[in-house]
């Protein structure tokens, strides 16, 4: 009876065993086993488009595993970063992370997410030149000579960004009220108009990426960088950060995912990363979007995105900018 008995008690151990053996296995596997989504809050064919799918391209060849492009345009990359926050922290799901919807757009308009607690900021590849430029035949040749200009005649300077109540607009605006300044703000609704608008002469200065072709053809003079990194073909291009302007914005394209993502999956997308902005590839891709290669890794990542994000509610209510 006792043999009996402990031959049953080992057959019931061994079937159990034997069915937790997948469980145990899919427990064990690495990261990552299976299709990988990357949310972008842009519509096809932008720049944070492009960085995402080809960072989609260089995933697949690396982990193959399919890595699906899933576009959510709108509210200024809110939906998107809204479903992000959503998601299961597994490292499957992640999202084009840009300035905008995880620095300024939450002191805008509400949201369901907060950036400083609903994120794990993964990691930065590159930023978007941004600077500050006048027509070639303007009298300013320096940002000093246009800030005392504009101090000593007041609301006479005319001027823009690509996005109102956008992280150029607000550190610029930052830096004329920390000199004195009362400057006019014109509003447009994007970087082409507003560039239309400064050649036009309605306005005298703007703050935006659609540089490049207007600078190599010489109708127009960089003055300053809004960001915090140099302009690679302007080096003698002072940034807001050299000036010692109050913020200096990074327009970065970077990835994130979910809040309590484990650290073991964190160090998989960061030495992902690593390799990749080490390729000829990815050089090609700055160079194609006008950008600047500046890669964080998760700790340098975070400290930058949730310190624009805490300047800027500082700055936001002292410049008494109007919320949509």
């Amino acid at each position: 009876m006792f043999k009996l008995f402990a031959k049953k008690i080992c057959l019931s151990v061994l079937t159990s065993c034997l069915l937790a053996t997948p469980c145990f296995s899919q427990q064990a596997e690495k990261f990552p086993s299976k299709p990988i989504t990357i949310i972008v809050g842009f519509a096809v064919g932008g720049g944070g488009d492009m960085s995402s799918r080809w960072i989609a391209d260089y995933l697949r060849e690396r982990w193959k595993v399919p890595v699906i492009i899933d576009n959510k345009p709108g509210a200024g990359g809110t939906i998107a970063t809204s479903l992000l926050a959503r998601a299961k922290p597994d490292g499957y799901t992640v999202a084009l992370a840009t300035t905008s919807p995880f620095t300024v757009a939450p002191y805008f308009q509400p949201q369901t997410y907060d950036p400083g607690k609903d994120f794990t900021y993964l990691f930065q590849t590159l930023v978007s030149a941004q600077p500050l430029f006048v027509k070639s035949d303007s009298a300013f040749k320096t940002m000093q000579e246009l800030m005392t200009w504009s101090k000593a005649n007041p609301n006479k300077l005319f001027w823009s960004t690509a996005a109102t109540n956008g992280g150029t607009h607000i550190s610029t605006q930052a830096a004329f009220r920390a000199a004195g300044i009362q400057a006019t703000y014109v509003p447009y609704k994007g970087g082409a108009d507003a560039m239309n608008g400064l050649l036009g002469g309605q306005i005298q200065a703007l703050v935006a990426a659609e540089f490049p072709p207007h600078a190599a053809a010489g109708t127009i003079r960089l003055l300053a960088e809004s960001g915090p990194d140099k302009i690679p073909e302007y080096p003698q291009v002072p940034t807001y950060k050299e000036l010692n302007f109050p913020i200096s914005v990074p327009i970065f394209y970077g990835i994130a995912g979910p809040a309590a993502m484990p650290p073991e999956i964190i160090k998989e997308w960061e030495s992902a990363a690593a390799d990749m902005v080490r390729t000829p590839g990815f050089l090609e891709l700055v160079n194609k979007l006008k950008g600047t290669p500046a890669y964080l890794d998760h700790a340098a990542f975070t400290a930058s995105v949730t310190g624009v994000y805490s300047q800027m509610g500082k700055l936001i209510p002292e410049l008494n900018l109007k919320k949509d």
